[in-house]
């Protein structure tokens, strides 16, 4: 289970999330939405160890992250792809991170058939399409067969194919008693693979519960996340 406890971040004067809790629970796939620089980036963060809260407790299994002594055998993690060095092979990049947290080395092949770049294994990143990059962020995540996968944008630049191969795989992954945290603006795809709905906006939690509690009186998630956030499609433009 993941657990955030009314946590704050602050940066200087600045405030980036204030007061946020909420869980993500096992079994279910929990879809975390929120404008840009709405407060999603540094909530992640501060879940995975990259930022220390102000205050507040973000918990993972009832442990912060840092003190996971193997954490990919417990969370797998994609946030801005798959941060791999561009120079790197596919292969060499998720080499690396097996032996990192003592995952067996046959691992990486099967996590490559996986998300479908078994061919592009030994093809060095810099090379990688934006969809490439993705699934090797998300086969890097599934490493060490993790209980709990958390997931920013996890389907950007994939075709429809793999947006549906991706999807079926989180809903297989959370009905086998797994916890997903998936953070996106697709909203038509994100109602067609979370349970549980959380809208962060300006720093604070607005909304949170179930797709139908969230999505009732509105005909639809999207509606449901303008209505909520006080946001006009198109307005930016």
């Amino acid at each position: 289970m993941i657990e955030i406890s009314n946590v704050s971040k602050k940066h200087g004067q600045k405030t980036a999330v204030e007061g946020v809790s909420f869980t993500a629970k096992p079994g279910r796939v929990t879809g975390f939405l929120g404008p840009n620089g709405a407060g999603k980036s540094s909530t992640l963060r501060i879940l995975l160890g990259l930022d220390r809260p102000t205050s507040g407790t973000a918990l993972i299994d009832g442990k912060p992250y840092a003190s996971l002594s193997q954490p990919l055998r417990t969370v797998g993690a994609m946030l801005d792809g798959a941060s791999a060095v561009p120079e790197r092979r596919g292969v060499d990049h998720l080499r690396w991170m097996a032996q990192s947290n003592r995952i067996p080395l046959q691992r990486i092949g099967e996590v490559l058939e996986t998300v479908g770049l078994t061919d592009a294994a030994k093809v060095r990143v810099r090379k990688y399409s934006l969809g490439m990059k993705q699934r090797l962020g998300l086969a890097a995540a599934l490493l060490g067969e993790p209980r709990i996968l958390v997931l920013d944008e996890p389907v950007n630049g994939l075709d429809p194919e793999g947006i549906r191969t991706v999807r079926t795989f989180l809903r297989r992954y959370a009905d086998q008693g797994n916890t997903v945290l998936l953070s996106s603006h697709l909203m038509g795809e994100t109602a067609e693979t979370v349970d549980d709905i959380v809208v962060i906006n300006k720093g604070r939690i607005i909304a949170d519960g179930t797709l139908g509690e969230i999505t009732e009186g509105h005909g639809s998630l999207e509606n449901a996340f303008f209505t909520l956030t006080g946001s006009e499609p198109g307005k930016s433009w």
